[in-house]
């Protein structure tokens, strides 16, 4: 006689599994905001992302931006920038056509082109920008966001109602810890170690969606039930038997990277045409893969543009791979693509303590408060006074950095935004506005 099999409380069984494979994260690394300066910009200024008014179309050498608030940490999106505020307020400037400030300027003489205050429901302790969004981390665990994503099809929206134009909560009922925006996606680190994604998802950038799920395309009979499943934040598809759990999170232009807690693995998802995110295949990986190449080292950034990656050692060493035109690698005039991350060694005898790339530049700060510049300069985006490209890492120099220290730089499209200190008084960056005024 065949033994009865026995029943099974099914909620019991999941919850007790639940307990068994929760994580809880201790400790997250955010960028920094105890340190004030005062910003200098540089680049194309257009559309107002320099902030600098109307009249000022570019500047092709570091220019002082006069504020009337302490910053501590910038951000320069496609065509617009985010300042974030000693007591944690969010500064906007620039192109606003899809809303990427997340204020009213309509209306407003110049509003685009001086930097403007974005009202939030609490304070702000991390921002982030793409092409045409920004978002901001709030103390209490929350994120807002405001923009647009895109895609090959146009504008998707950055909720089903379109574009937001004022700040709105993007992901809900999650304790978030760290965000991360590409050009068209978010990524999101909630205090379980999970990562979440929403935007454009076509070059495999969320992680969470097959080739053929990726794409909001016109024709497929899902419809705007696919867009909802895009621009709805989701986590991260992983195999459950992996187990996994992340303790940092890093965004290029059209990829994502996650690292594995209190290990030195990083899964990569994302565009791949050029190694930019470490795998041997060519192409967009659709799903997070283990990346050989990022695992060999402790980071403390990772910045990756549309072809290119720059990354930072925990030790202060920069490591670039990818495409090298417009020596954006920074490897010198004699290289070639590089398929495997490879140090730039003219500054390797330099400890590097920030990174960041635009499009097609390259930025380091080292200790000492000096910033090295190459890349594309057709826009005087590298600050050198030129608009030549730069095949190595340039010391930038002029007027405005004779007595500064440079301690964050952050470059979009075509501008790039500099946080600096005085090197004649440390204490804080208002004294040294204040002197320059």
């Amino acid at each position: 006689m065949a033994r009865k099999r026995k029943s099974v409380d099914n909620s019991t069984t999941e919850h007790m599994r639940l307990k068994r494979t929760k994580y809880t994260l201790d400790y997250v690394k955010l960028p920094e905001i105890t340190r004030e300066g005062f910003v200098l910009v540089t680049g194309a200024g257009d559309v107002g992302q320099l902030g600098l008014g109307p009249d000022v179309l570019e500047k092709s050498r570091p220019t002082l931006l006069k504020l009337e608030h302490n910053i501590v940490d910038i951000c320069a999106g496609g065509m617009h920038t985010v300042c974030l505020t000693k007591d944690g307020k969010v500064l906007t400037f620039g192109c606003n056509d899809e809303g990427a400030l997340g204020r009213v300027t309509d209306g407003k003489e110049d509003a685009e082109f001086t930097a403007g205050v974005v009202e939030l429901p609490a304070k702000t302790i991390q921002i982030s920008a793409g092409d045409s969004h920004t978002a901001a981390l709030l103390i209490d665990g929350r994120v807002f966001a405001w923009g647009t994503f895109r895609d090959s099809h146009g504008n998707m929206g950055m909720t089903l109602k379109g574009n937001e134009k004022l700040p709105f909560e993007i992901i809900k009922s999650q304790n978030i810890v760290k965000i991360a925006s590409g050009a068209d996606h978010i990524v999101f680190l909630n205090n379980f170690g999970e990562v979440w994604t929403c935007g454009c998802g076509e070059q495999g950038q969320l992680g969470r969606t097959t080739e053929r799920g990726s794409s909001r395309n016109a024709r497929n009979s899902i419809g705007k039930g696919q867009i909802a499943k895009l621009l709805e934040p989701a986590r991260l598809s992983l195999k459950p038997s992996l187990k996994l759990h992340f303790d940092n999170i890093w965004a290029g232009a059209y990829c994502t990277f996650a690292k594995v807690a209190d290990k030195d693995d990083i899964y990569v998802c994302g565009l791949n045409n050029y190694h930019q995110i470490g795998l041997k295949s060519s192409g967009a990986e659709f799903l997070p893969k283990l990346s050989p190449e990022f695992s060999k080292y402790k980071w403390e950034q990772i910045c990756c543009s549309q072809h290119h990656t720059i990354a930072l050692t925990e030790d202060g060493k920069v490591y670039a791979i990818g495409r090298k035109e417009y020596g954006r690698l920074g490897l010198g005039s004699g290289c070639e693509d590089a398929q495997v991350l490879t140090q730039v060694t003219s500054l390797a005898d330099k400890k590097v303590v920030d990174v960041s790339s635009g499009s097609c530049t390259s930025f380091a700060v080292t200790v000492e408060g000096d910033l090295y510049g190459w890349g594309m300069g057709t826009s005087g985006q590298l600050g050198l006074g030129e608009e030549e490209d730069c095949l190595e890492p340039t010391l930038i120099k002029g007027k405005q950095l004779a007595h500064e220290k440079v301690f964050k730089v952050s470059s979009g499209g075509q501008h790039t935004i500099i946080l600096c200190i005085s090197d004649n008084n440390n204490k804080n960056g208002d004294t040294a506005s204040k002197s320059k005024s």
